[in-house]
């Protein structure tokens, strides 16, 4: 299934391609404050549509995840990384997406403060 999302302003929109089985409620510093459910892709199923300017990057810790965010309004719909062989993987704000109900989306607790 195709999915469209965005920012809140819309400066950062996006279509993603796949099949939301399940997200990730991370307990990390920054996911806790954000209260994102991430649904893991592969990188390359996820498209920007516009330009990629006035997209911020954040990392922390290990500095392994690129907490990806709008620099007008800032919300945090994505945010990137790579696995251990380097293939590129992509974490989209489900709050993010539009016609979800996210109710329905089975959610799998992740201890992120213990990695």
């Amino acid at each position: 299934m195709l999915y469209k999302g965005s920012c809140h302003c819309g400066h950062v929109a996006f279509e993603v391609e796949g099949e939301i089985e399940a997200v990730v409620a991370c307990n990390c510093s920054i996911c806790s404050r954000k209260g994102a459910l991430l649904w893991a892709v592969p990188r390359e199923k996820l498209r920007l549509l516009g330009p990629e300017d006035g997209i911020g990057d954040y990392t922390f810790n290990r500095h392994a995840i690129r907490h990806r965010f709008c620099q007008t309004c800032g919300m945090h719909p994505y945010a990137e990384d790579a696995d251990p062989k380097g293939k590129p993987s992509a974490y989209v704000n489900i709050r993010c997406l539009e016609n979800v109900d996210i109710a329905s989306v089975p959610t799998i607790d992740f201890d992120g403060r213990s990695v």
